[in-house]
């Protein structure tokens, strides 16, 4: 692995450390410090994610136009504003969302930008990049979220004192490091000798890319379920909130401590990214269909262990398909793509999901969401029909025009 790209990894995980302070209290606070009831808590979560989706967008864009260095220094620059003003707004309803939405826009900025920075500094890495940033994410979310009863001893809005530091602080580190990485690498970043041939396909390009995105927004909105409906049904069946929460601790344990494992059977068995989508997205089918029967603390434990599982297939390849389907110049955008259709299912699938439960049943939800995963599976199985289709019709026009082997 490139040696600068452990500092964007460094800056991925101290920023996601920071962020993970705060967005597991804010219905809490926003219910209890403010008094706003929970639909009152959901609508401002919606509002903030909204904003993630716009920033996404916009940071793609910038990246193509002005790099990656000064994309994320803008995107995080706003979101030091946003923390700090959370400080002194936060007993205000309309100043907490307000500064909510700044943080979820600037932070939602980066992250194309970074992901798009991973793929130009690693170009012939393929999902290696895409994985590293992955862990270094679900590393940070370990530790932020492990420190947030240390942070909030004394008083619960001390974590907002704590979210600004540690955003001025990643803002210093990725102003000094990154200048230290060749900035040629930005933007237009050279690419492998196979993905370039894809780069030059047309319309199938997006094609594919569509497919690939209706899985993964599917999977979000499966995945959303265990932060929202899946934690209120557990605790009716009578578990423990430290027990919900050791469901996460294995997670993150998992995602950090099993990639070797992980990676000598993608190597073996595993090789394609269209199989590894289909591992990952079937293994999803068999956790919620465990999950569907689970009644006890060791059932949840085995429907989370085989999610987990299936995210370090799933997640991690799409950043990776769309770096080497994005036309040049465009490799920002493509990521900010990913990033909107993630942050948009995360903003609706609680909704959806919770209204299933409330017309219907728990059960019923779990019914829903498997059929969805089912066509999840056949979206990402025939992601790659699109270009096969130009290329047998650039060979069918002219031979010497094949772009594209299966």
């Amino acid at each position: 692995m490139p040696k600068s790209l452990w500092f964007l990894l460094i800056a991925v995980a101290i920023q996601i450390t920071g962020a993970s302070f705060l967005w597991p209290l804010n219905s809490l606070i926003i219910h209890q410090e403010l008094g706003k009831s929970l639909t009152a808590a959901g609508f401002i979560l919606f509002l903030h994610s909204g904003a993630g989706v716009l920033g996404n967008m916009t940071g793609g864009r910038l990246f193509d136009k002005i790099g990656a260095y000064r994309t994320i220094l803008l995107g995080l620059s706003f979101a030091v504003v946003s923390t700090i003003a959370l400080i002194f707004a936060h007993t205000s309803v309309i100043g907490y969302t307000i500064c909510l939405m700044g943080i979820g826009f600037g932070a939602g900025a980066t992250f194309p930008a970074m992901y798009a920075f991973a793929g130009s500094i690693w170009p012939d890495g393929g999902r290696k990049p895409f994985n590293a940033m992955y862990v270094a994410q679900n590393l940070g979310i370990a530790i932020g979220t492990a420190s947030i009863g240390f942070i909030t001893q004394t008083e619960l809005t001390t974590v907002f004192y704590a979210n600004a530091l540690v955003y001025i602080f990643v803002l210093l580190f990725v102003a000094v490091t990154f200048k230290r990485i060749n900035t040629g690498q930005e933007v237009g970043a050279t690419v492998s000798i196979e993905s370039e041939t894809v780069k030059k396909l047309s319309k199938h390009v997006y094609y594919s890319l569509a497919l690939v995105l209706s899985s993964f927004f599917i999977c979000w909105l499966v995945y959303t379920q265990w932060q929202a409906n899946v934690s209120v049904h557990s605790q009716n069946l009578g578990l423990t909130l430290q027990q919900y929460s050791m469901f996460w601790t294995i997670n993150g344990l998992l995602i950090v401590l099993a990639q070797p494992i992980l990676s000598i059977f993608i190597k073996k068995w595993v090789t394609s990214l269209r199989r590894q989508m289909v591992v990952g997205i079937s293994l999803f089918f068999v956790s919620y269909a465990v999950l569907s029967q689970a009644e006890l603390f060791s059932a949840f434990m085995i429907a989370m262990v085989i999610l987990t599982v299936g995210e370090m297939f799933f997640w991690p390849v799409v950043p990776t398909i769309a770096h080497k389907l994005a036309p040049k110049g465009k490799e920002g955008s493509f990521q900010g793509l990913v990033n909107s259709v993630s942050t948009s299912a995360k903003m609706i699938g609680p909704l959806f999901g919770g209204f299933l439960v409330d017309m219907y049943s728990f059960q019923i939800m779990i019914y829903v969401l498997l059929v969805f995963i089912i066509v999840a599976i056949v979206t990402a199985a025939i992601y790659e029909k699109p270009l096969q289709n130009e290329n047998r019709q650039k060979i069918t026009t002219n031979p010497k025009n094949s772009t594209y082997d299966a």
